[in-house]
């Protein structure tokens, strides 16, 4: 009889979901961060249209991920969740006002700054904690008998403050690509200028917290650094420099898909290096996936459910974005 062990399954899941979540929502959130870049109301207008139709079905992927890990993953949300409680319902309030301002803006005459405002600050703010949790996380959570044992500030580091600064960063790059391949004119041209600086700062992001987790944490040098694994992916750090000259390449070619292309090519190799340092660990340094999996028929009854919401989220997802698919420019009639 041939065991399936549902909680590899459900980690396949829940990190696949959250991968679309950072690419979908990534961008969305960096059309907000590139805001302050540009001054004019009717290219703001055009960026936030690039997004409007898409941006709330964006975020079905975190409540995915949210609701993966309560069912297949108990102890890791109420652990997780009481470790970095504050950072995470203060994103959770950056995403309310951001989400305001989307649909106050299009109707504000007088108070268009205002909700300008709001839309540049919850996008910031959201995604620096969103780099702030993650962090925190790849630090290592303290937990006893299955319980957070840690302080209620454990998550503030010099180390989850810099990756706070760059998932900002990340996010910009997403939304920039995304920017160069929707937009034309003197947006698009803006865009091609700002591309290959937020390149170069992501490449040295990456960098410092390449350098910096190895040297903290002693269980990620050794799955790095020992054989076979330092064979099978040293190509990493050499495709992260390469994916880098390309997109500042295709900026400088006018290219208008492959700068965004390339940047997703750079998100998915950073993630997967994230996942390959941590796993068989959900909540680093000592609990594995099994070790915080829920009893096995609460799993398969949640992986039922999920089995069928899945394919029903990806097929709108895919609707939405092919409906929406061309460029948008300054006097389209856009959101309202």
């Amino acid at each position: 009889m041939i065991m399936i062990d549902l909680s590899l399954i459900w980690i396949v899941i829940i990190a696949v979901g959250v991968f679309i979540y950072i690419v979908l929502d990534g961008f969305d959130l960096g059309i907000g961060i590139l805001f302050p870049f540009i001054k004019d109301q009717h290219e703001r207008d055009v960026m936030m249209n690039t997004v409007a139709p898409v941006w709330d079905g964006n975020e079905t992927w975190m409540v995915l991920g949210g609701a993966g890990l309560f069912a297949a993953f108990p102890m890791v949300y109420s652990a997780v969740l009481s470790a970095l409680y504050l950072p995470i319902i203060l994103m959770v309030i950056a995403l309310i006002f951001r989400g305001v301002a989307f649909e106050f803006r299009f109707k504000a005459n007088r108070t268009k700054h205002l909700w300008d405002a709001a839309f540049i600050g919850g996008s910031i703010i959201s995604s620096f904690l969103q780099g702030v949790i993650l962090g925190a996380y790849i630090q290592g959570i303290h937990i006893v008998d299955g319980r957070y044992a840690g302080g209620g500030l454990d998550w503030l580091t010099p180390f989850s403050l810099f990756t706070g600064v760059g998932v900002v960063v990340v996010y910009a790059a997403l939304g920039c690509g995304w920017l160069i391949m929707k937009t034309d004119h003197r947006l698009q041209l803006n865009m091609y200028s700002l591309m290959p600086k937020l390149m170069y700062a992501l490449l040295i992001i990456f960098v410092c917290v390449s350098i910096y987790t190895p040297l903290s944490q002693p269980q990620i040098a050794a799955r790095w650094f020992t054989q076979p694994q330092l064979t099978y992916f040293s190509p990493v750090p050499i495709l992260v420099v390469i994916f880098t000259f390309l997109t500042v390449r295709a900026c400088s070619k006018r290219q208008e898909s492959m700068p965004f292309l390339y940047t997703l090519a750079l998100v998915f190799l950073a993630y997967t290096g994230f996942l390959i340092s941590i796993f068989p660990y959900i909540i680093p340094p000592s609990v594995t996936i099994w070790d915080a999996a829920a009893p096995a028929n609460s799993q398969l009854f949640a992986l039922i459910g999920a089995l069928i919401l899945i394919p029903i989220i990806i097929m709108y997802t895919i609707m939405a974005y092919w409906v929406f698919r061309d460029k948008v420019r300054v006097g389209d009639e856009g959101y309202h």
